[in-house]
Protein backbone atom coordinates (compact mmCIF):
# COMPACT_ATOMS: atom_id res chain seq x y z
CA UNK A 1 0.00 0.00 0.00
CA UNK A 2 1.11 3.57 -0.60
CA UNK A 3 2.06 5.83 2.30
CA UNK A 4 -0.98 7.09 4.17
CA UNK A 5 -2.20 10.43 2.84
CA UNK A 6 -4.67 12.97 4.15
CA UNK A 7 -7.25 13.75 1.50
CA UNK A 8 -10.07 16.27 1.79
CA UNK A 9 -13.24 15.72 -0.24
CA UNK A 10 -15.29 18.82 -0.94
CA UNK A 11 -18.79 17.58 -1.70
CA UNK A 12 -19.23 13.96 -0.50
CA UNK A 13 -22.13 13.22 -2.86
CA UNK A 14 -22.36 10.47 -5.44
CA UNK A 15 -18.84 10.89 -6.78
CA UNK A 16 -17.12 12.49 -3.79
CA UNK A 17 -18.69 10.05 -1.35
CA UNK A 18 -17.60 7.03 -3.38
CA UNK A 19 -14.02 8.27 -3.65
CA UNK A 20 -13.93 9.20 0.04
CA UNK A 21 -15.10 5.73 1.04
CA UNK A 22 -12.65 3.96 -1.27
CA UNK A 23 -9.72 6.05 -0.04
CA UNK A 24 -10.67 5.46 3.59
CA UNK A 25 -11.02 1.72 3.01
CA UNK A 26 -7.53 1.61 1.52
CA UNK A 27 -6.04 3.16 4.65
CA UNK A 28 -5.95 6.90 4.01
CA UNK A 29 -7.22 9.65 6.28
CA UNK A 30 -10.23 11.31 4.65
CA UNK A 31 -11.84 14.60 5.71
CA UNK A 32 -15.20 15.31 4.06
CA UNK A 33 -16.27 18.95 3.81
CA UNK A 34 -20.03 19.48 3.79
CA UNK A 35 -22.95 21.20 5.45
CA UNK A 36 -23.28 20.73 9.19
CA UNK A 37 -26.10 18.17 9.05
CA UNK A 38 -24.28 16.05 6.49
CA UNK A 39 -20.99 16.36 8.39
CA UNK A 40 -22.71 15.15 11.58
CA UNK A 41 -24.10 12.11 9.77
CA UNK A 42 -20.75 11.22 8.23
CA UNK A 43 -18.91 11.53 11.54
CA UNK A 44 -21.41 9.23 13.21
CA UNK A 45 -22.22 6.70 10.50
CA UNK A 46 -19.35 6.90 8.02
CA UNK A 47 -20.09 6.36 4.33
CA UNK A 48 -22.03 3.30 3.22
CA UNK A 49 -21.40 2.07 -0.31
CA UNK A 50 -23.36 -0.42 -2.36
CA UNK A 51 -21.47 -1.50 -5.46
CA UNK A 52 -21.23 -4.57 -7.65
CA UNK A 53 -17.66 -3.60 -8.48
CA UNK A 54 -16.38 -2.72 -5.01
CA UNK A 55 -18.83 -4.65 -2.85
CA UNK A 56 -21.02 -3.35 -0.04
CA UNK A 57 -19.07 -1.73 2.78
CA UNK A 58 -19.02 1.10 5.30
CA UNK A 59 -15.95 3.34 5.63
CA UNK A 60 -15.23 5.74 8.50
CA UNK A 61 -14.38 9.34 7.59
CA UNK A 62 -13.79 12.59 9.38
CA UNK A 63 -16.09 15.46 8.48
CA UNK A 64 -16.26 19.21 8.97
CA UNK A 65 -17.92 22.29 7.53
CA UNK A 66 -14.59 23.74 6.40
CA UNK A 67 -10.97 22.76 6.00
CA UNK A 68 -8.99 23.56 9.15
CA UNK A 69 -5.54 22.08 8.40
CA UNK A 70 -3.24 21.33 5.46
CA UNK A 71 -3.90 18.17 3.46
CA UNK A 72 -2.09 16.30 0.68
CA UNK A 73 -4.91 16.71 -1.81
CA UNK A 74 -8.45 18.02 -2.00
CA UNK A 75 -10.91 16.43 -4.40
CA UNK A 76 -13.53 18.97 -5.47
CA UNK A 77 -16.60 16.88 -6.29
CA UNK A 78 -19.46 19.37 -6.17
CA UNK A 79 -21.53 20.26 -9.20
CA UNK A 80 -20.62 23.42 -11.08
CA UNK A 81 -23.85 25.06 -9.89
CA UNK A 82 -22.64 24.76 -6.28
CA UNK A 83 -18.96 25.54 -6.83
CA UNK A 84 -18.85 29.17 -5.67
CA UNK A 85 -20.70 28.40 -2.44
CA UNK A 86 -18.65 25.27 -1.75
CA UNK A 87 -15.30 27.00 -2.15
CA UNK A 88 -16.04 29.03 0.98
CA UNK A 89 -15.28 25.77 2.85
CA UNK A 90 -11.81 25.67 1.31
CA UNK A 91 -9.80 28.71 2.36
CA UNK A 92 -6.57 29.06 0.33
CA UNK A 93 -4.44 29.62 3.44
CA UNK A 94 -5.55 26.29 4.94
CA UNK A 95 -4.54 24.09 2.03
CA UNK A 96 -0.79 24.07 2.52
CA UNK A 97 0.88 22.43 -0.49
CA UNK A 98 -2.18 20.39 -1.42
CA UNK A 99 -3.20 19.49 -4.92
CA UNK A 100 -6.66 20.80 -5.74
CA UNK A 101 -8.35 18.26 -7.99
CA UNK A 102 -11.67 19.41 -9.50
CA UNK A 103 -13.79 16.59 -10.90
CA UNK A 104 -16.35 18.87 -12.54
CA UNK A 105 -18.03 18.92 -15.91
CA UNK A 106 -17.03 21.62 -18.36
CA UNK A 107 -13.76 23.32 -19.27
CA UNK A 108 -13.86 26.70 -17.53
CA UNK A 109 -13.55 25.76 -13.85
CA UNK A 110 -9.74 25.30 -13.80
CA UNK A 111 -9.31 29.03 -14.45
CA UNK A 112 -11.70 29.82 -11.58
CA UNK A 113 -9.70 27.64 -9.21
CA UNK A 114 -6.34 28.94 -10.38
CA UNK A 115 -7.48 32.48 -9.64
CA UNK A 116 -8.13 31.42 -6.01
CA UNK A 117 -5.46 28.81 -5.29
CA UNK A 118 -1.89 28.13 -6.41
CA UNK A 119 -2.03 27.74 -10.17
CA UNK A 120 0.64 25.02 -10.14
CA UNK A 121 -1.35 22.95 -7.67
CA UNK A 122 -4.67 22.83 -9.56
CA UNK A 123 -4.89 19.43 -11.25
CA UNK A 124 -8.17 18.95 -13.14
CA UNK A 125 -9.52 15.45 -13.36
CA UNK A 126 -12.05 13.79 -15.64
CA UNK A 127 -14.07 11.04 -14.00
CA UNK A 128 -16.17 8.37 -15.67
CA UNK A 129 -18.51 6.69 -13.22
CA UNK A 130 -22.19 6.33 -12.41
CA UNK A 131 -22.61 6.91 -8.70
CA UNK A 132 -25.51 8.44 -6.79
CA UNK A 133 -26.01 9.69 -3.24
CA UNK A 134 -29.38 8.33 -2.12
CA UNK A 135 -29.11 9.89 1.37
CA UNK A 136 -26.34 11.64 3.32
CA UNK A 137 -23.50 9.12 3.55
CA UNK A 138 -25.27 6.49 1.41
CA UNK A 139 -23.81 5.84 -2.03
CA UNK A 140 -25.13 3.63 -4.84
CA UNK A 141 -22.40 2.88 -7.38
CA UNK A 142 -24.01 1.50 -10.52
CA UNK A 143 -21.38 1.41 -13.28
CA UNK A 144 -19.03 -1.55 -13.74
CA UNK A 145 -16.14 0.92 -13.80
CA UNK A 146 -14.68 3.96 -12.04
CA UNK A 147 -12.04 5.78 -14.05
CA UNK A 148 -10.17 9.06 -13.62
CA UNK A 149 -7.88 10.92 -15.98
CA UNK A 150 -5.62 13.39 -14.16
CA UNK A 151 -3.95 16.36 -15.81
CA UNK A 152 -2.63 19.74 -14.79
CA UNK A 153 -0.68 22.20 -16.88
CA UNK A 154 2.21 23.37 -14.71
CA UNK A 155 1.65 20.80 -11.95
CA UNK A 156 4.82 18.79 -11.23
CA UNK A 157 4.43 15.38 -12.84
CA UNK A 158 5.60 13.47 -9.73
CA UNK A 159 2.71 15.00 -7.78
CA UNK A 160 0.22 13.78 -10.37
CA UNK A 161 1.79 10.33 -10.51
CA UNK A 162 1.74 10.05 -6.73
CA UNK A 163 -1.95 10.90 -6.50
CA UNK A 164 -2.73 8.56 -9.39
CA UNK A 165 -1.05 5.74 -7.46
CA UNK A 166 -3.15 6.52 -4.38
CA UNK A 167 -6.37 6.45 -6.39
CA UNK A 168 -5.40 3.31 -8.26
CA UNK A 169 -4.57 1.50 -5.01
CA UNK A 170 -8.04 2.46 -3.79
CA UNK A 171 -9.59 0.74 -6.80
CA UNK A 172 -10.09 3.61 -9.25
CA UNK A 173 -8.54 3.07 -12.68
CA UNK A 174 -6.38 6.19 -12.98
CA UNK A 175 -4.04 7.56 -15.62
CA UNK A 176 -2.09 10.80 -15.94
CA UNK A 177 -2.45 12.73 -19.19
CA UNK A 178 0.04 15.28 -20.43
CA UNK A 179 -2.49 17.56 -22.15
CA UNK A 180 -5.05 19.16 -19.84
CA UNK A 181 -6.97 20.80 -22.70
CA UNK A 182 -7.32 17.52 -24.55
CA UNK A 183 -8.48 15.71 -21.41
CA UNK A 184 -11.20 18.25 -20.58
CA UNK A 185 -12.46 18.61 -24.14
CA UNK A 186 -12.51 14.86 -24.70
CA UNK A 187 -15.21 14.64 -22.06
CA UNK A 188 -17.11 17.79 -23.05
CA UNK A 189 -17.19 16.81 -26.72
CA UNK A 190 -19.12 13.68 -25.71
CA UNK A 191 -21.04 15.08 -22.75
CA UNK A 192 -22.48 18.19 -24.41
CA UNK A 193 -24.42 16.39 -27.17
CA UNK A 194 -25.53 13.70 -24.71
CA UNK A 195 -26.72 16.15 -22.04
CA UNK A 196 -28.32 18.71 -24.34
CA UNK A 197 -30.24 16.24 -26.49
CA UNK A 198 -31.55 13.96 -23.74
CA UNK A 199 -32.53 16.88 -21.52
CA UNK A 200 -34.16 18.94 -24.26
CA UNK A 201 -36.44 16.08 -25.28
CA UNK A 202 -36.69 14.28 -21.93
CA UNK A 203 -35.73 10.92 -23.38
CA UNK A 204 -32.91 8.40 -22.77
CA UNK A 205 -30.01 8.06 -25.16
CA UNK A 206 -31.45 5.12 -27.09
CA UNK A 207 -34.47 7.08 -28.22
CA UNK A 208 -32.44 10.27 -28.72
CA UNK A 209 -29.95 8.63 -31.07
CA UNK A 210 -32.70 7.24 -33.29
CA UNK A 211 -35.55 9.78 -33.20
CA UNK A 212 -33.14 12.74 -33.32
CA UNK A 213 -30.25 11.25 -35.28
CA UNK A 214 -29.67 14.27 -37.50
CA UNK A 215 -29.47 16.59 -34.51
CA UNK A 216 -27.12 14.22 -32.71
CA UNK A 217 -24.79 14.09 -35.70
CA UNK A 218 -24.84 17.89 -35.96
CA UNK A 219 -24.12 18.31 -32.25
CA UNK A 220 -21.22 15.88 -32.41
CA UNK A 221 -19.77 17.64 -35.45
CA UNK A 222 -20.16 21.08 -33.85
CA UNK A 223 -18.53 20.11 -30.55
CA UNK A 224 -15.70 18.39 -32.40
CA UNK A 225 -15.07 21.55 -34.42
CA UNK A 226 -14.93 23.69 -31.28
CA UNK A 227 -12.69 21.16 -29.56
CA UNK A 228 -10.23 21.25 -32.45
CA UNK A 229 -10.32 25.06 -32.48
CA UNK A 230 -9.35 25.00 -28.79
CA UNK A 231 -6.36 22.80 -29.54
CA UNK A 232 -7.80 19.42 -28.59
CA UNK A 233 -8.14 16.49 -30.98
CA UNK A 234 -11.64 15.26 -31.76
CA UNK A 235 -13.06 12.31 -33.68
CA UNK A 236 -16.79 12.71 -34.50
CA UNK A 237 -17.08 9.17 -35.86
CA UNK A 238 -15.71 7.72 -32.63
CA UNK A 239 -18.09 9.86 -30.57
CA UNK A 240 -21.07 8.61 -32.57
CA UNK A 241 -19.95 5.01 -32.12
CA UNK A 242 -19.81 5.59 -28.36
CA UNK A 243 -23.36 6.94 -28.42
CA UNK A 244 -24.51 3.90 -30.37
CA UNK A 245 -22.83 1.55 -27.87
CA UNK A 246 -24.47 3.07 -24.78
CA UNK A 247 -27.31 1.09 -23.17
CA UNK A 248 -30.53 2.48 -24.62
CA UNK A 249 -32.01 3.36 -21.23
CA UNK A 250 -29.06 5.58 -20.18
CA UNK A 251 -29.97 9.10 -19.09
CA UNK A 252 -27.57 12.02 -18.76
CA UNK A 253 -26.97 13.51 -15.33
CA UNK A 254 -28.40 16.80 -16.63
CA UNK A 255 -31.59 15.01 -17.62
CA UNK A 256 -31.86 13.40 -14.19
CA UNK A 257 -31.35 16.80 -12.56
CA UNK A 258 -34.13 18.26 -14.73
CA UNK A 259 -36.50 15.45 -13.78
CA UNK A 260 -35.74 16.02 -10.10
CA UNK A 261 -36.14 19.80 -10.32
CA UNK A 262 -32.50 20.45 -9.45
CA UNK A 263 -30.40 23.24 -10.98
CA UNK A 264 -28.83 22.23 -14.28
CA UNK A 265 -25.20 22.53 -15.30
CA UNK A 266 -26.44 24.08 -18.53
CA UNK A 267 -24.05 27.02 -18.40
CA UNK A 268 -21.03 24.89 -17.50
CA UNK A 269 -21.72 22.53 -20.42
CA UNK A 270 -23.74 24.28 -23.11
CA UNK A 271 -22.77 27.82 -22.16
CA UNK A 272 -19.06 27.01 -22.07
CA UNK A 273 -19.30 25.39 -25.49
CA UNK A 274 -21.03 28.45 -26.96
CA UNK A 275 -18.49 30.82 -25.43
CA UNK A 276 -15.59 28.80 -26.85
CA UNK A 277 -17.28 28.68 -30.25
CA UNK A 278 -17.75 32.43 -30.19
CA UNK A 279 -14.10 33.05 -29.27
CA UNK A 280 -12.90 30.97 -32.20
CA UNK A 281 -15.57 31.91 -34.73
CA UNK A 282 -16.94 28.38 -35.04
CA UNK A 283 -20.62 28.17 -36.11
CA UNK A 284 -22.69 25.96 -33.78
CA UNK A 285 -26.33 26.55 -34.77
CA UNK A 286 -27.82 23.32 -33.40
CA UNK A 287 -26.02 23.65 -30.07
CA UNK A 288 -27.11 27.28 -29.77
CA UNK A 289 -30.75 26.40 -30.51
CA UNK A 290 -30.90 23.61 -27.94
CA UNK A 291 -29.26 25.76 -25.24
CA UNK A 292 -31.69 28.58 -26.03
CA UNK A 293 -34.67 26.24 -25.86
CA UNK A 294 -33.54 24.78 -22.53
CA UNK A 295 -33.05 28.28 -21.09
CA UNK A 296 -36.49 29.32 -22.40
CA UNK A 297 -37.96 26.33 -20.56
CA UNK A 298 -36.67 27.79 -17.31
CA UNK A 299 -33.39 25.92 -17.07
Amino acid sequence: MTTQRTVAVLGPGGIGGLLAALLSRSGHRVVCLAREATADTLRTDGIRVRSRLFGDFTAPVEADTELREPVDACLVAVKHTALDTALARLAPDRLGDALVVPLLNGVEHPATLRARYRADRVAPGVIRVESTRTAPGVIEHGSPFAEIDLAGDGVPRPRLDSLAEVLADAGVTTRVLADETAALWAKLAFLAPFALLTTRYGIPVGEARTAHREELESLVAETAAVSRACGAPADPARSLSRFDAFPASTKSSMQRDAEAGRPLELDAIGGALLRAADRHGVPVPVTARLVQELRAAGH
